[in-house]
């Protein structure tokens, strides 16, 4: 439970950080934050994602006592990369300072963004550690800390020193100071000399440098998007469709995030102990779980947009906010499905191939897209070109995981109940959309949340109701048991 809550606390305070520091900013500046923001992730995914990966997979509370040595090679791993990497923002800094000494410098914002990535690496690490020894309560400290220190160090830079390079910075810190107060509950004692480092990085790289390509693959979608745009359209409409993106990603991601956190950590003990089988029986339940909570988040977002953005959005950003969320909510449903509901199947397989291909074709109809659709569309083309790039890439791995001798087998029953329960959801919301934004808000997520809650207890979608149960067997009312 201390995992939810920090999720739901992370989700809370990033969707009030984004809409704070837009405002701030405004659209042409947050724009070119936003694009640094995206490069900066594209970073941490080449450089850091393979040890975080490597972390949830290959360490836990048995290995920490048996096999001292995992976690002495991904420290050893994330030192090095980290140094050089600071070593490399140093020298942009420098010949930033040298030859454009300006806060909207390529250079100065190169070293920016190469800062915020080794923050971003950092807290995702240590995270990772508490995810895979499920130390629920240090896991909701860190992100507590987080989010205090990016609220107090992020808004603030954007109110003193309006610059994206700048805020930049502070986001980087934020997340290497959140860190600090938990080294010693997440450490571990040093290890005697082992003689296993090659063997060990080496398992490392085979596991997690193809699930890299695919993420960084993924990654360099909105990081090229917003690039075209900005190049076409101005940076201005950039930060239209960066907050369209941001907002509407870490709706779905932090859900998605905080399910995965839970569900495949499950697998992973199930493979431990019971084999590769019983791993996979839990990985389809966990489609189910997934579904059944990450379809009606897609399909009530949509509702409740337009009321979002009368009343939360910055006034300079209303109309093509509404505009892009609209287009870009497939594409990121797409996206969560892939990475919390099929990418677990070829992880616990550890054949990690077919993720590498759905993402280059993702990539490749992402760029067709931007070739064709912004001379028919306008900027609305990227959108509509980065939803089906990641719709053609969910095809494909999905494919991959039903067809063959080892396919998944799906729970059909619970995706089915998923699909109609939504549909009355959006059913009985709809009248409430065209409402004013105060009384249309409440009232969306007041009748979804009834209407569907109601049929996923009733008929017991995903064994939620049963799960429920099973968690809270005394607290629930005779009626509701």
């Amino acid at each position: 439970m201390a995992v939810i809550a920090a999720f739901v606390l992370n989700a809370g305070l990033n969707f009030v950080l984004g809409i704070a520091i837009a405002r701030m900013l405004g659209p042409a500046d947050f724009g070119r934050f936003a694009l640094a923001t995206a490069g900066a992730v594209v970073l941490n995914t080449l450089l850091f994602e393979w040890l975080r990966l490597s972390a949830t997979r290959f360490y836990s509370a048995r290995v920490r006592e048996a096999e001292p040595w995992i976690r002495q090679g991904l420290d050893q791993a994330y030192a090095v990369v980290a140094l050089a990497l600071f070593a490399a923002a140093a020298l942009c800094a420098g010949l930033g300072l040298a030859v454009d000494p300006t806060p909207e410098g390529r250079l100065v914002m190169t070293a920016g963004t190469m800062v915020a990535a080794i923050g971003i690496g950092l807290f995702d690490y240590h995270a990772a550690l508490a995810r895979a020894r499920f130390i629920g309560g240090a896991y909701l400290r860190l992100v507590v800390w987080k989010n205090a220190l990016a609220f107090v160090l992020m808004a603030g830079t954007a109110w003193l020193f309006p610059q994206p390079v700048w805020v930049l910075i502070a986001g980087g810190m934020s997340q290497f100071l959140a860190v600090l107060p938990l080294r010693k509950i997440l450490g571990d004692a040093p290890a005697l000399p082992h003689g296993r480092g090659r063997e060990t990085l080496r398992l490392f790289a085979v596991y997690g440098l193809p699930l890299i390509a695919a993420n960084a693959v993924y990654q360099s979608m909105p990081f090229l998007n917003r690039s075209a745009i900005a190049g076409t359209a101005g940076f201005a409409e950039a930060g239209y469709f960066a907050l369209a993106a941001d907002l509407g990603s870490r709706a779905f991601s932090t859900l998605g995030a905080a399910l995965d956190l839970l569900l495949f950590q499950i697998a992973v003990q199930a493979e431990e102990h019971h084999g590769r089988e019983a791993a996979e029986a839990q990985v389809s339940r966990n489609i189910a779980v997934v579904v059944a909570l990450l379809l009606p988040c897609a399909a009530g977002y949509w509702a409740v947009t337009p009321a979002l953005q009368a009343l939360i959005v910055p006034e300079a950003f209303r109309g093509p906010f509404a505009d892009y969320t609209d287009l870009l909510i497939p594409g990121l449903f797409c996206l969560s499905m892939m990475n919390f509901a099929l990418n677990p199947i070829f992880q616990i397989r550890r054949r990690t191939g077919p993720v590498v291909a759905a993402a280059l074709l993702g990539l490749a109809v992402n760029g067709l897209g931007l070739l064709l659709l912004p001379r028919l569309m306008g900027p609305m083309g990227v959108a509509v070109a980065q939803t089906l790039g990641l719709v053609a890439a969910v095809v494909l791995l999905g494919a991959r995981a039903l067809s063959g001798r080892n396919r998944l087998r799906l729970p059909g029953r619970d995706l089915a109940l998923t699909a109609g329960a939504c549909l009355a959801m959006l059913l009985t919301v709809l009248p409430f959309r065209g409402l004013e934004p105060l009384l249309a808000l409440p009232a969306c997520i007041g009748a979804g949340v009834l209407v569907y809650g109601a049929l996923v207890w009733f008929l017991d979608i995903a064994g939620l109701r049963s799960t429920v149960r099973e968690r809270f067997p005394k607290r629930l009312p005779a009626v509701v048991r």
